[in-house]
């Protein structure tokens, strides 16, 4: 019995696998934990962010403030996501560009369903904002 050849990875200039979108969408469908890259006066600001993949889009819960700001602008931002075992020296990452929005249609937030979107403060307003995931691209440490 001859074993099928599998293909190898395609690698970067620095030896990590380059992930398709395909698998890159369902290691963001593994996650709960993000990291959202907005611009508040000017100058880039990372904060993290508790998330759900609904589809093809990356929504999370929030309060008034600077992420919400950057949705109702229809800004465009940049979303990360990983895994690392440091002791295997494993693990992967997932970048994402897209825009933000405020998500205020009634069905459309039916469809998100709200109330399974962790939130990442424990108090504040209920407010919705969905990103694109129109660049994804991710890497993996082999």
């Amino acid at each position: 019995m001859t074993a099928t050849p599998t293909a190898a990875p395609d690698l970067d200039r620095n030896g990590l696998e380059v992930l398709d979108r395909g698998e890159c969408m369902r290691l963001l469908a593994t996650a709960t934990l993000g990291r959202i890259g907005i611009s508040s006066g000017a100058l880039p600001v990372i904060l993290p962010v508790n998330f759900r993949l609904v589809g093809d889009t990356i929504v999370f819960r929030t309060s008034s403030g600077t992420k919400l700001d950057a949705a109702t602008r229809g800004a465009v931002v940049a979303f990360e996501v990983d895994a690392m075992d440091p002791m295997e020296h494993t693990g992967w990452s997932v970048m994402v560009t897209g825009m933000a929005r405020q998500v205020t249609d009634t069905a459309e937030l039916d469809a998100v369903r709200p109330d399974r979107v962790a939130r990442w403060a424990p108090l504040g307003e209920d407010c919705i904002v969905a990103v694109s995931t129109d660049m994804v691209s991710g890497r993996r440490i082999l």
